[in-house]
């Protein structure tokens, strides 16, 4: 039993440790709302309306949607694929194949950010969608199928030999026994994606030089660029471009930590 005196420690020191992380985020929306010009007094709630007009944040904002939603659609596809591949089959190969997909986890982006430039430009795809895409479908696939296949390899055998033996072949096992019960894992996964994808700089910056085409976070730093010295619109336009993650994992909480908390048991 956890005595008393344990568990006002515990108590504190989470207390603090919450205090730690949330500091930073208040300070952040108290000088959001706070009045750019000298003189003025009050909350200036208007600063995130002339921060989206000024700043241009609502295309900004669109193409992040669009490059972040596509993302992880096409990179939980995949890996679901392939960690179902990895996770449940036997064949020949696999582990050294399982490995040598690992290596994406290793290199970071900007050791091949350079050279694939240069790929995709001379396939005429910079300033696309495309360069946009593709590159981060790819950092992600890593990730989730290492997600993926150690979720389907804690999965019930019995269950899946069950449904084999009812004539369920593997398409209807991936997704129509395994992929439901592993929502959390799943949206876990989503998640995690999706915030890499939409906070990600180094890749936009150097594919697109389009402004219709620049991310949320490539934005914010032309933004910056322009009103250096309005710290209260820097950060009503830093609390734009966070928003949706925090709204995405506002809805998705419950499962993310969920999913969090089974990959720890089970790790």
């Amino acid at each position: 039993m956890i005595g008393r005196a344990e568990r006002l420690l515990t108590y504190a020191l989470l207390g603090a440790a919450a205090a730690y992380a949330v500091f930073p985020l208040a300070v952040v929306l108290w000088l959001a709302v706070q009045p750019d010009r000298i003189g003025d007094t009050g909350l200036a709630f208007g600063n995130f309306a002339l921060a989206w007009t000024e700043g241009g944040f609502s295309t900004y904002l669109r193409t992040s949607l669009v490059v972040s939603v596509s993302v992880v659609v096409l990179a939980t596809a995949l890996a679901a694929l392939a960690g179902y591949a990895f996770g449940t089959m036997s064949f020949r190969g696999s582990t050294a194949l399982f490995y040598l997909l690992l290596v994406g986890l290793m290199v970071p982006s900007e050791a091949v950010v350079v050279p694939l430039y240069f790929d995709l430009r001379a396939l005429q795809l910079t300033d696309t969608y495309v360069a946009l895409i593709a590159p981060q479908v790819a950092q992600s696939l890593a990730f989730g199928t290492f997600w993926m296949r150690a979720y389907f390899r804690s999965t019930s055998r019995e269950l899946v030999e069950a449904a084999r033996l009812d004539g369920a072949g593997h398409w209807r096992v991936l997704w129509s026994i395994l992929l439901p019960l592993g929502r959390p894992a799943v949206l876990t996964m989503v998640l995690l994606i999706f915030m890499w994808t939409w906070n990600e700089f180094l890749i936009p910056l150097v594919m697109v030089t389009d402004e219709s085409l620049r991310t949320a976070p490539l934005g914010l730093s032309n933004f910056q660029g322009q009103y250096t010295s309005g710290a209260a619109l820097l950060a009503a336009g830093a609390v734009l471009v966070a928003l949706p993650v925090v709204l995405v994992y506002l809805f998705t909480q419950r499962y993310f930590i969920r999913g969090m908390l089974e990959g720890a048991v089970k790790g």
